[in-house]
């Protein structure tokens, strides 16, 4: 009844359209009243089908409430502040080593929020490098390090990343050659290939004993990050480092990772203070075997290791009817050689070979074989039991020496400075929209920061999207198989509350009561003095009281007789 209901509104509501359309059809001079028709039907149009308006979002800039390092939410309009790499990568085809892909500022294709602009990456298979400074480096002592921005895959993403990188402060640094090799600190942010969806938060640790750089990946998040790829929302990616090693990551102000850079993450900061000798070997007499044969053990003398598996069934009796000078294939008679046949290229033809219809109807064809059966007497090849070998060592390992790398690096937080952010990217997708970079030590000012930016598009995206209804029914459209879910889920409870509320219990009647000598209730007489009693009172107030006590004694003689008819009924009844 919905669906019919539903359906029949859409088609008065179309046919309410087109008869619009019609009235405007009849004028002759299309071209002079086209203006006004349009104007007619989009003036129209939203009285009979738009919703309600909903609150308007503003919006206004963020301003950072604090110290920060950098800022950046690309309101300017301009890529002011921002240096694009022309540095091509090693190890590359000169066609695709460029970093050449275009970068712009621009709203987002479907903003809720006018005015709001970002940096965009506008192609697709191409690498981008863009980078700008800091207002000042940032140096790894006592304050902890909030790294802030926003992303929004606007296309989905096929294969990609949107992470950013924290460039060292080296004297070899040069935005202007900005590439894969160029040192960085952290790189933090989204990644994505095929269907391995992750958010790196990588650090580059220096040996103290050889100087040299090594990558440090944080564990993986145990929470499911696809959805941040595929909702097509902007969403708030940030990275907390604290002085005491410890690290939050948060993805829209919610930790989705968190631990210790002592502990989780790999390869290890410290290595171990032992290591395995690597000229150890292990003595040519070492028995790891924990297992052996039996030295003592003697094979049996009845043991026959010659007796077949299988032996032919001496008690099976050849079928009555078996065809024995039958084949049980045949050439097909009404095979034909095909005309193309060439006998010195082909050979001989040869009709291709059929069942054998005289086969059909009997239990069999050709020589009669007795089936095969398991030999009760083979016992295959012997072998001595195994036993526990008395000279087991256990498996051998090489012996620990001191470990002649180790270092204990206590405060792994404290990093090489780094003093410019940079993007460098390679994506299948483009339309990757960034938006309000922040880079600073309090926690307070990077959440305001986010509750002014962020917190704004969130706002403006709740109030453009629709209610539940809304959504229920834009589900529908995509999937109609949902409508039989809601009707359902409205029809089943209205029907079961129908057929609870109105199906009363039937009263038994007196004939239907099981038949005892007990007393049971006379139905008749109850209401028969009801109804006495209804048509006394009505007779007090009409009549004089002179007449009630006569009316009285007469209502009581007639009960009485009734009373006692009744009872004679009941007794000829049961006997």
């Amino acid at each position: 009844l919905l669906c019919v209901t539903l359906l029949i509104l859409g088609l008065v509501d179309v046919h309410t359209h087109d008869g619009e359309d019609d009235h405007g059809g009849d004028v002759i001079d299309i071209e002079d009243d086209l203006e006004d028709g349009v104007e007619e039907v989009e003036e129209s149009k939203p009285e009979a089908s738009s919703p309600p308006p909903s609150p308007k979002v503003t919006y206004k800039p963020a301003v950072p409430t604090g110290e920060v390092y950098f800022v950046e939410n690309f309101d300017k309009g301009t890529l002011e502040g921002w240096v694009l790499s022309k540095a091509k990568k090693d190890d590359t085809d000169d066609e695709i080593a460029k970093y050449d892909g275009k970068w712009e500022v621009l709203e987002m294709k479907d903003t809720k929020l006018p005015g709001d602009k970002g940096l965009v990456l506008m192609s697709r298979a191409k690498h981008h490098a863009i980078s700008s400074k800091l207002t000042k480096p940032f140096i790894f002592d006592t304050k902890p390090l909030i790294v802030q921005y926003e992303v929004n895959f606007q296309n989905g993403i096929e294969c990609g990343g949107a992470y950013v990188k924290l460039l060292s402060k080296t004297t070899e640094l040069n935005l202007d050659q900005f590439h894969d090799k160029t040192a960085y600190t952290i790189m933090f942010g989204p990644d994505k290939c095929g269907e391995d969806y992750k958010l790196h938060f990588i650090f580059r640790h220096k040996n103290p004993k050889t100087g040299k750089y090594e990558e440090k990946h944080a564990k993986r998040p145990d929470a499911d990050l696809k959805t941040y790829f595929t909702d097509k929302k902007t969403h708030l990616y940030t990275l907390v480092l604290n002085p005491d090693n410890s690290f939050e990551i948060l993805v829209d102000q919610t930790v989705v990772n968190s631990g210790n850079l002592l502990n989780d993450v790999t390869p290890a900061v410290n290595p171990p203070r032992e290591i395995e000798d690597p000229d150890d070997q292990k003595p040519e007499d070492w028995d790891e075997r924990p297992k052996i044969p039996d030295p003592d053990a003697v094979k049996p003398e009845d043991w026959d290791e010659d007796a077949p598996a299988k032996i032919p069934d001496d008690d099976a009796v050849k079928p009555e009817g078996w065809l024995d000078d039958e084949p049980e294939y045949v050439a097909d008679p009404d095979a034909e050689k095909p005309e193309d046949w060439d006998e010195d290229m082909d050979g001989e033809w040869e009709a291709p070979q059929i069942a054998n219809p005289k086969c059909e109807s009997a239990p069999g064809c050709g020589t009669w074989q007795r089936p095969m059966i398991d030999n009760p007497n083979y016992k295959g090849k012997w072998k001595p039991p195994m036993i526990d070998n008395p000279n087991y060592q256990g498996i051998w390992k090489p012996r620990k020496i001191p470990n002649p790398d180790f270092f204990e690096d206590l405060e792994p937080f404290r990093m090489t400075p780094f003093t410019a952010v940079g993007l460098e990217l390679w994506s299948m997708t483009s339309d990757i929209f960034f938006d309000n970079f922040i880079i600073c030590s309090d926690q307070v000012v990077a959440e305001d920061w986010a509750n002014d930016g962020w917190g704004l598009k969130k706002a403006a995206d709740g109030a453009a999207e629709p209610g539940v209804v809304g959504q229920m029914m834009a589900a529908a459209e995509e999937s109609p198989w949902l409508w039989v879910v809601y009707i359902l889920t409205v029809a089943l409870p209205v029907f079961l509350v129908v057929l609870f509320c109105c199906s009363g219990k039937k009263q038994p009647n007196a004939a239907e009561y099981k038949k005892t000598d007990a007393p049971q209730p006379d139905v008749n007489e109850e209401k028969e003095e009801g109804k006495d009693k209804a048509d006394e009172e009505e007779e007090e107030e009409e009549e004089a009281e002179s007449n009630e006590d006569k009316l009285e004694e007469k209502q009581k003689s007639d009960a009485d007789v009734g009373s006692a008819s009744q009872e004679e009924e009941e007794d000829e009844e049961e006997e």
